[in-house]
């Protein structure tokens, strides 16, 4: 059975990761790769729904553990009905978050033991385990003003359930983001933030296109 590659990007409110999504998707495209770009929470019809619920901050008086089980909820049928029969084709999936975002938000943030995140996921992800993280670290204070400026542009409304939590929050989240990828550096790769769209973006191509033998562009 071919399985394709599973690549995804992690980080703080802000990173650049949506972007960064859509720029690695086009270069695999131009080389005749069959990609699906996907995030969480979301991805799926169901998974969607309970991305609402989890913005819009409707869960979080029910507490971490409750968040935590409905990101596990909305991850398993993104898992089923995406990501899993993609990657059996042998085709490319590049997400926007995945398992990572949760150990750090519910778990560092969250304050929920480790050994329970760690539970969820055996459960749910089981061994659709990403190829490839990518990290974009940035300091949270850099990546909030981002993520502002964008609500305002885009929506003009207010911070989402996530990025309006404190500062001391974000800090514990990218400590967090650290050090899973400090634990799992055969998995996880980190970038810097900081640097310009075009140059990161030349970067995570370098990197994706030495580890998967792809055909570097001119």
């Amino acid at each position: 059975m071919t399985i394709g590659k599973f690549i995804t990007f992690e980080g703080g409110e802000g990173a650049g990761k949506s972007t960064q999504v859509r720029l690695l998707s086009s270069s695999l495209q131009r080389l005749g790769k069959k990609v699906v770009m996907t995030r969480e929470p979301g991805g799926s019809l169901k998974a969607e729904s309970i991305r609402k619920l989890l913005l819009e901050g409707r869960v979080a008086k029910f507490g971490p553990f409750a968040e935590a089980l409905l990101f596990s909820i909305a991850r398993d049928d993104h898992l089923e009905s995406v990501i899993r029969p993609t990657l059996k084709k042998g085709n490319w999936v590049i997400c926007d978050r995945f398992m990572d975002s949760t150990m750090a938000y519910q778990g560092a943030g969250g304050n929920l033991p480790v050994s329970l995140i760690r539970a969820l996921e055996r459960t749910v992800v089981g061994d659709t385990i990403p190829d490839l993280t990518i990290l974009i670290d940035l300091p949270p204070e850099i990546g909030l003003g981002r993520a502002q400026a964008r609500q305002k542009q885009t929506t003009g409304g207010d911070a989402d359930r996530f990025e309006s939590m404190d500062m001391k929050f974000h800090t514990r989240l990218r400590q967090a983001f650290l050090d899973i990828a400090r634990k799992d550096p055969e998995r996880c790769v980190v970038f810097d933030g900081q640097v310009p769209p075009d140059e990161l973006a030349k970067r995570i191509w370098e990197l994706v296109s030495q580890r998967y033998a792809l055909i570097p562009q001119g």
